[in-house]
């Protein structure tokens, strides 16, 4: 493994923009470390340290980075798919769209499967058993919570090539558009109290971040301090005279959150951290081009979405091990659970690299050129997309307890099972791999 980082990270193009793929690795990481951090497991449950010490939420201003995430992945899928049109005009026909999808989703979609089978076949054993209670049953719910990144993501991919479409012609006024979408949506929702018009700000919210990608492709964030001092302003005014609250991701009980469904002030906090990540460009582009780092970013990028995948399996396996143990669980917050956090991320870390290790071969790439474009590949392409993303995001929701009892969650006014959002999810993958071939 480490001599093919060193070839690649030697063979890398003197034009790749490695700040980006360095932002892509800080920023999944990030979420990692605030997920072990976050997580407060007593004998009586899992709990959010946030709970805890509400005055911490103020941190989720800085380490909410899912937005830098999404901006980058905007970014990346332009130049992909802008890569896939120059060289069907080279001499390919047809239709990239099949192509496009199987190059941007293979590294997502296989090592998130392998994910989704591993825990479901576990998750089946283990309650044909008898078992599901107590931690087990918390984690058989918890595992499945982050797929719900995988399912936007997914929709953002398989919106490219339109969303592409109207940038090109209107640049910020594509946007603008959806910016305001999204703030209409947060006015019929909180003044008028038009029901489950929220969940439209899945869509508009991210997009719109995403939509930012395209934008630093085409090097049209020119002011990046507006952008982070208008973004930061409009979440200050939106929390503090609003009825959003303070924390940037979801806690417990709470009857609003700023993350399930985003909202406006959500939307203010990725234009505040996109301008902040790009007014650390020259100096984040510097870090990047030194070839130890530029190392580290190549190795990390290869196994960052496995790593993503497992690594709350990796944390609950720590817990579990220490409740076998009998090892004690401080009260979440107080000096001796701090004295815990060190060795228990150490612990969590070295799980996961164990996990990377065994999965890390289905985050292998493939090189995919544009096709012939076969007659329907595109909407067969297009079907099984929103398959995989409707599968991904009903999994996450449900999770694998209660597989037995047949239990179901609500995904856009349908129940859905872990059945059937896997059937769902698998059909919709080998979809998109077959039309893209």
């Amino acid at each position: 493994m480490g001599s093919d980082v060193r070839e690649l990270a030697a063979a890398t193009p003197a034009t790749r923009d490695r700040y980006i793929d360095l932002l892509r690795v800080a920023s999944l990481g990030t979420v990692v470390l605030g997920h072990w951090l976050m997580a407060a497991v007593t004998t009586d449950g899992v709990g959010n340290l946030l709970a805890f010490v509400p005055e911490l939420q103020l941190l989720t201003w800085a380490l909410q980075i899912m937005p830098v995430f999404f901006f980058v992945g905007g970014f990346s899928h332009a130049l992909s798919y802008r890569s896939l049109l120059r060289r069907r005009s080279e001499g390919s026909t047809g239709s990239v769209y099949p192509s496009f999808l199987r190059a941007r989703l293979q590294r997502l979609l296989r090592p998130t499967m392998v994910f989704v089978l591993v825990w479901g076949a576990a998750a089946l054993a283990v309650q044909l058993l008898g078992g599901g209670g107590g931690l087990t049953g918390v984690t058989l719910r918890l595992v499945t919570q982050p797929l719900w990144f995988i399912g936007i993501y997914l929709a953002m991919v398989a919106f490219t090539p339109a969303l592409l479409k109207l940038h090109d012609r209107y640049g910020w006024g594509a946007f603008a558009v959806l910016a305001g979408a999204a703030a209409t949506v947060d006015l019929l929702r909180f003044a008028v109290g038009v029901p489950y018009v929220e969940f439209l700000n899945f869509a508009f919210v991210w997009l719109a971040v995403h939509q930012l990608g395209f934008l630093r492709a085409d090097g049209r964030i020119r002011r990046p301090a507006l952008l982070a001092g208008a973004g930061l302003a409009a979440a200050v005014a939106l929390v503090a005279f609003g009825p959003y609250p303070l924390s940037m991701v979801g806690m417990p009980g709470e009857k609003i959150s700023n993350m399930a469904p985003p909202t406006l002030a959500l939307l203010g906090h990725g234009l505040w951290l996109v301008g902040a990540v790009e007014l650390l460009r020259t100096p984040g582009a510097r870090l990047a081009a030194r070839p130890r780092v530029w190392r580290a970013v190549v190795a990390a990028n290869g196994v960052a979405m496995t790593a993503f995948l497992w690594h709350l399996t990796a944390m609950l396996g720590v817990y579990g091990a220490m409740l076998a143990l009998g090892l004690p669980l401080p009260e979440p917050a107080t000096g001796a659970w701090w004295a815990q956090v060190p060795p228990r991320i150490a612990a969590a870390a070295a799980v996961t690299a164990v996990l990377v290790a065994a999965f890390r071969t289905f985050e292998r790439p493939v090189r995919v050129a544009p096709g012939r474009g076969a007659i329907g590949a595109g909407t067969v392409s297009a079907i099984g997309v929103t398959l995989a993303l409707l599968g991904v995001l009903g999994l996450s929701m449900v999770g694998y307890a209660g597989l037995l009892e047949g239990h179901t969650a609500l995904l856009i006014a349908v129940h859905v099972s872990a059945p059937t959002a896997v059937a769902m999810a698998l059909g919709g993958w080998l979809l998109v791999e077959r039309a893209g071939r």
